[in-house]
């Protein structure tokens, strides 16, 4: 990514996590997922040079930057081959939410260990016949009048990284007392918690970071699982929410990266009838292409990272939800086109391109479709009527 519209700080923070990042490498994250392990040592060598908490609060230990910050941190370990899923989750969405919202209780317990890396927290929002529509969540919570603790019930589905995370941040409805209407709230559920149920899904998605389905049976807490104000529910999912999707869009720009750095230094050394294949304009085009693609795509990035470390949510939700589209747009094409210029070496092993068809595609689909990004475009920055 070209620097001229960075801060000096932001240029040397990529520069040091790519150094992290060429010392594993994408040969590294494809051995550990082989081994059906985690990247346990990336995830200890980038909490101890700060990177994984770059954006909580220094109080709590953490870097005291944004999700700007943040977000760099994981393009630049994508770009080297070795993106960390979780850190989308644990520090972004989940870091986000406590640190605004969360009680000084939540804070001193939760954000010292995601700074530090030494705990994980996962996200839970996806239900089987809700999809992301906080409006159709059917997971609810009910107080015991007697005793004054939540119970919870209700499934989710897709949630990563639940078999290492120390909780999951449930997003639940409860009652609202004065209208009747449920509204969103945010829990958080040990994973131990008696009732709370996992099944890992089998995903054809090659990945260190596994996908559950999760069965909330009268799971019950304590008063304080409750993030945060009961009345401000739906604020504080969308401070989770816009990180998510602008670090989605940084993961995807980091893999985009990676696939057009491999193509490019291929186009540069095969030689077919004299000449590398680069020196022809049908291979270097394309590839040219996807890089203005990505390009684009990341200023858009760093504009809803700027927005939203502002404190300008509804400009940085939009803005968040254009640079998630336009950033796994570019990702698919980027790896696609990568692909093809690799020709049958695209889809050895060895290059280790091919798994990266699928893995593209997660950005296109999570946490929210490009269909749903392009009606919110539609109605609220167009003002066109829905269709639903």
């Amino acid at each position: 990514m070209s620097t001229v519209l960075e801060t000096e700080e932001h240029t040397a923070l990529r520069a040091a996590v790519a150094a992290l990042g060429r010392r594993y490498g994408r040969d590294y994250l494809t051995r550990v997922v082989n081994e059906g392990a985690h990247p346990d040592e990336l995830w200890a060598d980038a909490a101890k040079l700060g990177y994984l908490g770059v954006n909580l609060p220094e109080e709590y230990g953490g870097g005291g930057g944004g999700i700007t910050e943040l977000s760099l941190v994981l393009e630049e370990l994508g770009a080297a081959g070795c993106p960390l899923l979780m850190m989308v989750v644990s520090p972004a969405i989940c870091g986000t939410v406590i640190a605004r919202f969360g009680t000084d209780a939540q804070k001193r317990a939760w954000l010292p260990g995601l700074a530090d890396g030494s705990r994980t927290m996962a996200f839970g929002i996806t239900e089987p016949d809700a999809g992301s529509n906080s409006h159709r969540i059917t997971t609810t919570a009910r107080k015991d009048p007697g005793s004054g603790d939540w119970l919870l019930t209700g499934r989710k589905v897709f949630i990563s990284g639940v078999d290492i995370a120390d909780a999951t941040l449930i997003v639940g409805r409860t009652e609202d007392a004065r209208t009747g209407r449920l509204k969103p709230c945010l829990f958080i559920v040990d994973r131990d918690a008696p009732g709370f149920g996992r099944r890992a899904i089998p995903m054809e998605l090659k990945a260190a970071e596994k996908q559950f389905e999760l069965v909330l049976d009268d799971v019950r807490l304590p008063a304080d699982a409750l993030v945060g104000d009961e009345d401000a529910g739906l604020l504080q999912l969308f401070a989770g929410l816009n990180p998510e999707r602008i670090m989605t869009a940084a993961f995807a720009l980091g893999m985009g990266r990676y696939a057009l750095s491999r193509a490019v230094e291929y186009a540069k050394d095969r030689t077919v009838w004299k000449a590398p294949i680069g020196a022809h304009q049908a291979i270097a085009h394309p590839l040219a292409q996807a890089h203005v693609d990505l390009e684009l795509a990341g200023l858009m990035t760093r504009k809803a990272a700027l927005l939203y470390d502002g404190g300008d949510d509804v400009a940085a939700g939009e803005a968040a939800n254009m640079a998630k589209l336009a950033a796994a747009d570019a990702c698919v094409k980027a790896v696609d086109q990568a692909v093809h210029t690799l020709g049958g070496n695209g889809l050895t092993a060895e290059f280790g391109l091919a798994s990266l068809i699928v893995a593209s595609r997660v950005a296109r689909i999570a946490p929210v479709s490009r269909e749903m990004i392009l009606n919110y475009v539609s109605h609220q920055t167009l003002g066109l009527p829905k269709s639903y």
